[in-house]
């Protein structure tokens, strides 16, 4: 009959839908996403094989949130008040591009607390990536090396290196003129109301290293790096200098 013709047909097409988007997937980047503070950054994410998905719901959130969503695609346009506050006017989808399977995320005038694990997804497929936004500051300041004191048992003068106007918090090392680690004591670190990280750190340097010292800090995730170098003198003139302050 035509009524078992016609439901023959919706299963078929049913069926050919569900093997259609069974094999599409929402890919993300596989590294995470670094920015610096007050830049603009892409959070990349596309369907597999590329596809049309204007007319798709889209949505980006954050699952540390409240509400979650960071921007959502519903029926053809931007759907505003749903948005977290604090991202309202500051993100946008690239939308010549959804034809073609792009749903990438541009975030304008990146904060520190941007940083984090966003979820990209199409929720009536069931697809989702997630893609992780490391957010660093460019206001640290070039290490900055003291004397210390003077390590009169170990025969050796005493360094204190300080940086200050990190984010995310950096690992500080001391390197001898050969660029071999040197064993120094424990890395202060210091959280200001700011967010930003101040680390310090002091070394003793003995008379069978070598004259020239290096302080670096550094990001290993956002390669980020300042170091500041210094060129000890003899250790008579150094223990000579320090009486002479006292």
């Amino acid at each position: 009959s035509w009524l078992q013709k016609l439901i023959n047909t919706s299963f078929f097409l049913s069926f050919f839908f569900l093997l259609s988007t069974a094999d599409s997937q929402v890919v993300g980047p596989h590294q995470p996403v670094v920015a610096l503070v007050d830049d603009d950054v892409i959070l990349p994410c596309h369907v597999e094989p590329a596809e049309d998905v204007t007319a798709e719901i889209l949505e980006w959130t954050r699952s540390d949130l409240n509400p979650r969503f960071v921007h959502v695609w519903r029926s053809g346009q931007d759907l505003v008040n749903t948005r977290n506050p604090s991202y309202r006017g500051r993100t946008s989808l690239f939308i010549n591009e959804l034809k073609r399977g792009n749903i990438s995320l541009k975030l304008f005038r990146v904060k520190l607390s941007d940083g984090g694990t966003y979820e990209c997804s199409i929720p009536l497929m069931e697809k989702k990536s997630f893609v992780k936004l490391v957010v660093a500051s460019d206001a640290a300041t070039s290490p900055v090396i003291s004397l210390s004191g003077i390590d009169k048992n170990r025969g050796g003068v005493v360094l204190q290196c300080e940086s200050a106007g990190w984010y995310p918090e950096p690992e500080l090392l001391w390197l001898d003129g050969e660029g071999n680690l040197l064993s120094a004591g424990p890395t202060e670190t210091l959280r200001g109301p700011d967010d930003l990280y101040t680390v310090s750190s002091r070394v003793t340097v003995e008379k069978r290293h070598s004259n020239n010292i290096t302080c670096r800090v550094q990001q290993r995730n956002t390669n980020q790096s300042r170091e500041t170098h210094i060129h000890v003198p003899g250790s008579n003139y150094i223990f000579t200098f320090m009486i002479e302050r006292l």
